[in-house]
């Protein structure tokens, strides 16, 4: 890792980025940060103790084919490209920064000039995703509305992850499968391998 100031995990939702970020950024003595945080795109379309499904949100994922949901997030994380790179070069030279998020799409990393930065894809098998976002969205305990959100989440995530891991292996970028047993320090140890 000498030399790197910026890494970058980048994959679909519910592959651990977030969590496997902070494991990263506390061994490192960096920041952590999500691209969620720069603008959300529209969230997810599920209910949770703190808040209910926006009418936006469930309209957002009721209403566009799978098709339709992949290219929107992709236009979205376009648009935040511009904030991304501004915070790239803002850690590049000074104090360490673990950034996270879907929007880290391939090509616009690997055409980075950031020559202190590393980058690694997280990837699951389909199976482990659908679990994570079913038990975070409750599915067992949801209405069928709520079911056919979540499921339309699900496969606009495994679509953007079909994407992701085409341009991945196209350019030759390194990426770490989360598994289905692996610990986030397992994890953590496999991107810091990857990364250096």
């Amino acid at each position: 890792m000498r030399g790197v100031r910026v890494v970058l995990i980048g994959g679909t939702s519910n592959t651990g980025k977030s969590t496997v970020a902070g494991a990263v950024a506390e061994r490192l003595g960096f920041e952590h940060r999500s691209t969620d945080l720069l603008a959300r795109h529209p969230g997810r379309p599920w209910r949770t103790p703190e808040r209910e499904v926006p009418p936006h949100v469930a309209e957002h994922y009721a209403t566009l084919s799978v098709d339709e949901l992949t290219d929107s997030v992709l236009a979205h994380y376009a648009r935040l490209w511009p904030r991304i790179e501004e915070l790239i070069a803002e850690h590049a030279a000074g104090p360490g920064l673990v950034l996270e998020g879907s929007a880290l799409w391939p090509e616009r990393v690997a055409a980075l000039d950031a020559p202190h930065a590393a980058a690694v894809w997280l990837t699951a098998d389909e199976a482990v995703v659908r679990a994570r976002i079913r038990a975070g969205g409750r599915y067992d305990e949801a209405s069928g509305q709520e079911r056919f959100l979540m499921d339309k989440f699900l496969a606009r995530s495994v679509r953007y992850q079909s994407l992701m891991v085409d341009v991945v292996e196209r350019l030759g970028l390194p990426r770490v499968d989360v598994g289905t047993d692996r610990s986030v320090s397992e994890v953590a140890d496999a991107v810091l391998a990857q990364a250096s």
